[in-house]
């Protein structure tokens, strides 16, 4: 009886210290502690709860990405009024690609709550998407226990002022075109640019390109010349790659 006393005493303390770390991690005190410990629980340490199905982040990944994405857009909107949007996506993407949100968990020291299988965790430093993409569960999490409004405020005063010089990422030129043919070469893969569309005036032009990977469509771009509209395909190819699992440098 002792035992099991003593048992029961060390699971609350216990408890008690991650509820207190998440607090200090979120900067509030988090409501539906079970939310947050689902967003942090990399499907190698998940189990199997119904008919193959596990219990791990990857559900409040995918919401999450859509919450981040909904709150870069509308942040970039109102900060750049007079910007195109091929810069407005350009911008997006280098803030919510999954190097920087990587970084971002680590500045934030998420990757001290993360539950990765050993095996897991000894290549997870290799393969750092596993913080960023806890960092997007945490965030559907956080929506799902305070609302819209309390996840829009955590993800841009907890995450992105503090973390990301919005001034210096605009000066980033990053040639996403070269990016994605290096990529394709190293996992010998065959990509496809085509001009699908030219429409406008012949001074004004504007390019319609699109960007297949083996023969799939995985990326549309518009702009107004032909350089530029491939720049944005290979940039939103980049992004569809990305979320689909594979890894770029």
């Amino acid at each position: 009886m002792k035992a099991i006393k003593s048992f029961i005493n060390y699971l609350l303390s216990s408890q008690k210290d991650y509820y207190n770390g998440l607090k200090t991690l979120l900067g509030f005190w988090p409501g539906n502690l079970s939310l947050y410990k689902s967003a942090l629980r990399h499907k190698s340490a998940a189990q199997e709860v119904q008919d193959g199905f596990r219990n791990s982040n990857e559900r409040l990944e995918f919401l999450g990405d859509a919450i981040l994405d909904s709150v870069v857009a509308e942040f970039l909107f109102k900060r750049f009024p007079y910007k195109s949007e091929g810069f407005l996506t350009e911008m997006r993407s280098k803030i919510v690609n999954r190097n920087k949100l990587s970084e971002l968990a680590f500045n934030i020291g998420l990757d001290h709550f993360v539950d990765v299988s050993k095996r897991n965790k000894d290549e997870s430093l290799q393969f750092k998407s596993i913080y960023g993409n806890a960092l997007e569960a945490l965030i559907g999490a956080v929506y799902l226990d305070r609302g819209y409004d309390f996840a829009k405020k955590f993800t841009l005063n907890s995450l992105i002022l503090p973390f990301i010089n919005i001034e210096e990422l605009e000066l980033v030129d990053t040639n996403f075109k070269s990016k994605l043919l290096e990529w394709s070469q190293k996992e010998n893969k065959e990509i496809k640019f085509v001009v699908i569309e030219e429409s406008g005036l012949e001074h004004n032009k504007k390019y319609t390109v699109q960007v297949s990977l083996d023969e799939e469509n995985i990326g549309v771009g518009e702009e107004f010349t032909k350089k530029k509209a491939e720049q944005l395909a290979a940039q939103r190819a980049l992004d569809w790659i990305s979320k689909n699992n594979h890894h770029i440098e």
